[in-house]
């Protein structure tokens, strides 16, 4: 796997060397480049692959046109050119979706600087161009947070202030937001001490209507509870959830919403995301139903039962939920099991529908004997049992399956013989076979089912070696 990576310049002048030192051509001298660096375990995903061309002076030189873009911008933002300005800043973002590496190459050229004053001349009024600024902003800093610094957060979080009633200006910001704070704590943290959540939750309540806006703001919200910055011991990710329900209404916002999109499956999905992101404590739990939310969710997953991306993510929130011991309760007498089934049933080809399902269940029946025997008397098991049989490579179908049985038979062995019957310790057995992931769950569900199993105590509290 690749995992070294190079500058532009090298790459380039890689380039140059094959050109001169062995007289290739231009696409020659590229192809071989490419072919040496990939060898050498080079990524080159950063790197623009681009053939020398003539240049002025008769010198075979690479042409990057983001770079000539920015030089533009700069020069048309120094002189107030504003109408320059936009059309350099088309020409940005242009290359940049054509080229993936060129928001690097950009990155190492300066981009950064360059449009955060685009974006400070386009807030005195002009909001078209201030969009299309923080677009290109928004395309620059993909992959590359931490091109944000102090004066970009709060330009961030003013413009959100200033243009909350632009649903374009604010849709774009958000993006901003979104991407700067993916797989960085430091951004979450400052974006949060400087207001930015306030105007995430803001910006659904006031543009119920607008999907984009919504769609953005469900995204940003989530990254904000992420916990994904592997250089950072420990993140706020629980605190920042907690602000997001406690001082912003979050669920209040997300559940209004819900309601408001009931025909838009790709915006309700992205709000049972979110809602299922939020539920990190037994209060928030119970308030979801409080809010009228577990009412929403059940509906969402007998009506919209065609659209397999919304049912994965109404399985999760679900889930979620669950967690809270009442709660599971009011899921179960709501419907909520046998709508759990329902969807398996008909999503039974997609294994990632299938371990929701079985996730869900499984913490439905956990420490529930009532609501065991709802499962088992709605088809929990048998829809479980034929998930593992469809997809006997999936580790996560197969654990999830494993953990539903042994709660549904730990509180309630009159389960285990219809289970046994159905074939479920052949099929725990093959899962514990075929996946490692699944060897302490599998060896649990056949515990319980009263199977013989070969339980190895590891350590017996005396000095030696723990065994291998």
């Amino acid at each position: 796997m690749a995992s070294r990576h190079i500058t532009q310049e090298t790459f380039d002048a890689a380039v140059r060397e094959n050109m001169e030192e062995f007289e290739m051509g231009p696409e020659d001298a590229l192809r071989e480049a490419v072919e040496q660096f990939e060898l050498q375990g080079v990524d080159l995903s950063t790197v623009l692959k681009v053939a020398p061309k003539a240049a002025a002076e008769g010198a075979l030189e690479p042409v990057h046109a983001v770079g000539q873009a920015l030089d533009d911008l700069r020069e048309a933002v120094a002189g107030s050119h504003r109408q320059e300005v936009s059309a350099h800043l088309a020409r940005f973002c242009e290359q940049c979706h054509e080229h993936r590496a060129c928001r690097f190459l950009a990155a190492q050229k300066g981009a950064y600087p360059a449009i955060l004053a685009a974006c400070k001349l386009a807030a005195s009024g002009d909001r078209g161009l201030l969009r299309q600024a923080l677009g290109a902003l928004a395309v620059l800093t993909d992959g590359q947070p931490d091109l944000l610094d102090a004066d970009g957060v709060q330009l961030l979080v003013a413009t959100l202030a200033q243009n909350a009633d632009e649903a374009d200006v604010t849709c774009s910001g958000i993006r901003c937001v979104r991407h700067a704070c993916l797989k960085h704590e430091r951004n979450r943290q400052a974006l949060v001490k400087a207001g930015a959540l306030p105007l995430l939750t803001g910006a659904i309540a006031r543009h119920g209507c607008h999907a984009d806006v919504v769609r953005e703001a469900c995204g940003a919200l989530r990254v904000m509870t992420f916990d994904d910055d592997i250089r950072v011991p420990f993140g706020r990710a629980h605190d920042h959830a907690k602000m997001i329900v406690q001082e912003n209404r979050g669920l209040q916002v997300l559940i209004d919403a819900a309601k408001a999109f009931s025909d838009h499956p790709g915006v309700l999905g992205e709000l049972c995301s979110t809602l299922a992101r939020l539920a990190v404590r037994n209060e928030f739990c119970q308030e979801v139903v409080d809010l009228g939310g577990l009412d929403v969710l059940v509906t969402l997953l007998g009506s919209c039962n065609d659209h397999q991306d919304l049912v994965k993510q109404v399985l999760s929130a679900l889930r979620a939920i669950a967690g809270n011991d009442d709660v599971k309760d009011a899921i179960v007498r709501a419907g909520g099991s046998e709508a759990i089934v329902a969807a398996m049933t008909q999503h039974l080809a997609s294994p990632q529908v299938c371990e929701q399902s079985c996730a869900a269940l499984c913490v439905l029946a956990l420490r529930k004997p009532e609501n065991s025997r709802l499962i088992m008397e709605g088809g929990g098991a048998q829809a479980a049992l034929r998930a593992m049989k469809a997809h006997p490579q999936e580790a996560g179908v197969q654990k999830q399956a494993c953990m539903l049985i042994r709660n549904l038979v730990s509180r309630s062995q009159a389960f285990s013989k219809p289970l046994l019957d159905l074939g479920a310790e052949a099929l725990i057995a093959q899962a514990r076979a075929a996946h490692q992931d699944c060897e302490d769950v599998a060896k649990a569900a056949l515990r319980d089912l009263g199977c013989h199993v070969e339980l190895r105590e590891l350590w017996t509290g005396q000095k030696g070696d723990l065994a291998p």
